[in-house]
């Protein structure tokens, strides 16, 4: 069924798709799935939720201090520190520090965005399975499943309404609406909205990283990533490191040749470094 899901789905969306053809798809019924086909189906789709990538902070930070520029400032640093430049070694030390723990806030920032989305998420649901109700995990649901959701429930999954009386969600938590909009039969419901009104059975098509609930938690995750642009001032800033320490090589060289003192070669190198 997973090949069949994933090639309807690319050619259309199972939020328009007639309920009809996308009952077929999902293989499902009036009277939910079996227990037996929704553990299948566990183990195909996988949990119904977002996976959370544990970093260990300290390892994070210490990310900040590798690199190509990172490297360029700390050999500055320390070339401050052979010609006993100490004002100097200090003011870079601090500004390393300090490069090193605004990136790791905001990084740490982005994280908590993502952990307050993910406590928004439903922890059990009323689902139908073998034909009776029953209450489960909400991580144990699955593309097929029957839920019934009502005045107050967060929505576990991102589903499709069946027949009902229209029910009012509030979506602010994912679409920044302040107020709550009105959802009919064939209507989706998109997990973590919470039912303002009303209680209906709907029918779930997406869950875990595949609802917009998952897809909006991977925008959040992609923005801590390096952009174009920031990719292309990294490039440049390679391409004038390379050039600053072969510049300072041959300084040095020229020196040993012409027998100028170390220290004030390591001098003008420091500021060439620094430059």
């Amino acid at each position: 069924m997973k090949s069949k899901v994933e090639h309807s789905d690319a050619k259309n969306d199972l939020k328009f798709i007639p309920m009809l053809e996308l009952e077929k798809i999902l293989e499902s019924s009036q009277s939910g799935l079996t227990q037996t086909e929704a553990q299948k189906r566990l183990v195909q789709y996988g949990p119904n939720e977002i996976e959370e990538k544990e970093i260990n902070p300290i390892l994070k930070f210490l990310t900040y201090f590798w690199g190509p520029i990172p490297w360029m400032i700390e050999v500055a640093m320390i070339l401050s520190a052979v010609v006993q430049h100490w004002s100097d070694f200090f003011i870079i030390l601090l500004l390393l520090i300090s490069n090193a723990a605004i990136g790791f806030w905001e990084e740490y920032q982005a994280g908590n965005a993502i952990a307050a989305l993910k406590a928004k998420l439903a922890i059990k649901a009323r689902v139908k399975r073998d034909g009776k109700w029953t209450t489960v995990v909400a991580r144990e649901l699955v593309p097929g499943d029957i839920i019934c959701v009502r005045l107050g429930d967060i929505v576990p999954a991102d589903a499709r309404l069946l027949d009902g009386d229209p029910v009012e969600v509030d979506q602010s938590v994912l679409t920044g609406e302040s107020l709550p909009v009105e959802r009919k039969s064939g209507e989706t419901l998109f997990s973590g909205s919470i039912i303002h009104q009303g209680e209906i059975e709907a029918l779930v098509y997406a869950t875990g990283v595949n609802t917009y609930f998952g897809k909006t938690t991977e925008l959040v995750e992609e923005a801590q990533t390096v952009s174009h642009f920031q990719k292309a001032v990294l490039k440049i800033g390679n391409y004038l490191i390379i050039l600053a320490i072969i510049l300072v090589v041959v300084i040095i060289i020229a020196a040993i040749f012409r027998g100028d003192p170390v220290l004030t070669t390591l001098q003008f190198a420091l500021v060439l470094t620094i430059e």
